[in-house]
């Protein structure tokens, strides 16, 4: 058998072999990303519940972003950002990798928290002028 399944088990640590489904690899990262157990849990409930307040965190008058290049281009930001987080998920815990997944928890959360409503409210000025 497999050596492995003979050593007694942690009960608080994950063995490095178990990762969770792609879909849920950007949360794992940003779980991970935090050294505080219950921080951590926290802003994994935070990352996946933050996604019911977009509709209300849109502040511009336009529906499309057809003509709102600012927010095209932080839409694509936030796209690179949870593919960056998404791949952090999937690497060992390791000193570049965990840096980057702090790095990309943080700008997760100002982008879809402060960038968006800001740039929102921006352009509305924008198309007043």
């Amino acid at each position: 058998g497999d050596p492995e399944n003979f050593t007694p088990a942690n009960p608080l640590v994950t063995p490095p072999h178990i990762k969770p489904e792609w879909y849920f690899l950007f949360a794992y990262a940003i779980l991970r990303s935090f050294p505080n157990k219950l921080g951590g849990v926290l802003a994994l409930a935070a990352s996946v519940l933050i996604l019911l307040l977009i509709p209300f965190l849109h502040k511009s008058k336009q529906r499309t972003m057809t003509f709102r290049p600012l927010s095209q281009a932080l839409f694509w930001l936030l796209v690179a950002n949870l593919l960056i987080l998404t791949w952090v998920g999937s690497q060992p815990v390791e000193h570049p990798f965990i840096i980057i997944g702090q790095t990309a928890s943080f700008s997760y959360f100002s982008i879809l928290l402060i960038l968006f409503p800001m740039i929102g409210t921006l352009e509305n000025k924008m198309l007043n002028h």
